[in-house]
């Protein structure tokens, strides 16, 4: 039996999860038609019986992204239910890190995208929030989730121990006395055991629902 007999038959859906596997590997900037099908062992040609082209490969992988984030648990309180639907996106946008600026880009959402979106507007409104409300409220809690996705993929460390390190390098750098806040707000709370950038998240989701509450 050949080779190409043994692999799987080429679907909609294997060429979107190997389309996933890219992004995620090396960025959505080396996603193209023929990379894709270097990692399918196909030709070009090959993956437009499954796909348009391009354009509707991101919108795949878009709908992918959004099937993963849960949705808005109907049996909590609005609040609750509003902000595991964040913790949850912000989860799933860590594991794909080029996803953020393209969530809310597509022209041809699929079913997915559409879901949440309903789902998300339902929840708000079963919070009591009149239209107005509804519609700055998402569009803060979006820009805020996606906006933190991207500042923590482009942070130039990972962890406490790389935090030490980099500061080390970059206060080596300062002339004697210089920029005394950053390094005393540096020394005193980021280089303190327990620091973590990322409970700057939880901490202003919940900044930003106190405010929403109070709004309602």
């Amino acid at each position: 039996m050949s080779a190409a007999n043994e692999r799987p038959a080429l679907t909609r859906e294997r060429v979107i999860c190997a389309a996933m596997e890219l992004a995620d590997r090396r960025g959505i900037e080396a996603l193209t038609i023929r990379a894709l099908a270097t990692e399918l062992q196909t030709k070009p040609m090959s993956l437009y019986h499954h796909v348009a082209g391009k354009e509707a490969i991101v919108n795949g992988l878009v709908d992918q992204v959004f099937s993963e984030i849960e949705l808005p648990p109907q049996d909590l309180p609005w609040r609750d239910a509003i902000r595991h639907r964040y913790l949850s996106a912000r989860r799933v946008l860590r594991q794909h890190p080029w996803a953020p600026p393209l969530m809310e880009s597509r022209t041809s959402p699929g079913s997915a995208t559409l879901t949440h979106h309903d789902a998300v507007l339902a929840c708000l409104r079963r919070g009591g929030l009149d239209w107005s409300l509804v519609a700055h409220a998402y569009a803060l809690l979006d820009a805020f989730v996606y906006g933190f996705a991207l500042q923590e993929a482009s942070l130039p460390f990972d962890g406490n121990a790389e935090v030490a390190e980099l500061a080390d390098q970059m206060a080596s750098a300062f002339p004697e006395g210089a920029y005394s806040t950053l390094v005393e707000f540096t020394t005193q709370h980021v280089l303190q055991p327990g620091y973590d950038f990322a409970d700057s998240f939880e901490f202003g989701l919940d900044m930003l629902l106190n405010g929403i509450e109070a709004a309602r």
